[in-house]
């Protein structure tokens, strides 16, 4: 058996969906991996997981692809590659909550954001403002990641970033009425996330197992497509006891279509992940202006 280590970006989720019916019905364990996913509560996200791949602590993360623009253009340069996004579509939006007198993005200068601590994310987050007509002065803090959700049920802060196929369902029934404002509709051209990561060097080192890896995980996705009461009874064990009580079903419904179809799933596209670079340069975020080909592949997917 070959051990692979996979970090997660969240604690487990609905966007998790596929590894876990892949684990728990023994798909990488035909093809001779033995998986184990990394929780980011486990170390209370003290490390990302980016830099376990760094670290050599994990064989693969789960990140957005800034991430890999991040991590390929710090002072010592690591050579992360995405090889499958989990999304197709952008499913991400910052949130406000509706009673906040909030109406637009340009109605949160001098409120509240609570960030994440990524690299570029408070840029982006500032351009959105300025799109909408505002200043991008906001008053950014640093809540510890795992609690950043409840600091805006709670009204501790402004927005947040949220994933609607996750933290909107949970407010929903929470009967917490939110507002949310996508990155699209603000002219920013965000790209995939979260996307698998992997160190490019060891990518070609370990083709095979990486490839076995990921075709295992596309029948995950596929079977939550196809029985889908069943993937989710199969994820539910595995959700902190806070998100023991969310509807997976209606998680589910709002993911199925990003997921991707049996043809598509994990593809990136090489002219949408252009913009987004030319974008994060041309906006002074970035330095550097990196090619699709340095922080993406399509080469290890199923269909490829």
């Amino acid at each position: 058996m070959i051990s692979i280590r996979l970090a997660l970006d969240w604690t487990p989720n609905i966007n998790h969906l596929g590894f876990f019916v892949a684990r728990e019905k023994g798909w990488y364990r035909a093809r001779g991996l033995r998986v184990e996913l990394l929780d980011p509560a486990a170390d209370n996200y003290q490390v990302t997981p980016a830099k376990k791949v760094e670290l050599g602590q994990a064989d693969f993360a789960l990140c957005p692809l800034e991430s890999i623009i991040s991590y390929r253009t710090k002072p010592q340069p690591f050579a992360l590659q995405a090889v499958a996004a989990i999304l197709q579509e952008d499913l991400s939006a910052i949130a406000v909550r509706a009673d906040a007198g909030i109406e637009s993005p340009r109605d949160l200068d001098g409120r509240t954001y609570a960030s994440y601590g990524a690299r570029y994310e408070d840029g982006i987050v500032r351009q959105m403002v300025r799109n909408a007509g505002g200043r991008g002065e906001l008053v950014i803090e640093y809540p510890d990641k795992l609690g950043i959700w409840e600091t805006l049920i709670q009204d501790r802060c402004a927005a947040t970033w949220v994933f609607l196929n996750w933290e909107g369902v949970e407010a929903q029934q929470g009967q917490v009425p939110l507002r949310y404002f996508k990155m699209r509709d603000y002219a920013i051209p965000y790209s995939y996330s979260p996307v698998i990561a992997a160190a490019e060097g060891q990518i070609s080192n370990k083709r095979d197992p990486y490839r076995a890896f990921l075709a295992a995980t596309w029948e995950g996705y596929r079977y939550a497509a196809q029985e889908p009461a069943a993937a989710l009874e199969l994820l539910a064990p595995f959700l902190p006891p806070r998100d023991r009580q969310i509807d997976l079903q209606q998680c589910l419904t709002q993911s199925l279509a990003a997921f991707g179809t049996y043809l598509n799933w994990g593809r990136m596209a090489e002219g949408e992940v252009a913009v987004f670079l030319d974008w994060i340069h041309v906006q002074g975020l970035e330095a550097l202006r990196l090619s699709p080909a340095e922080v993406m592949t399509n080469e290890l997917l199923p269909s490829s």
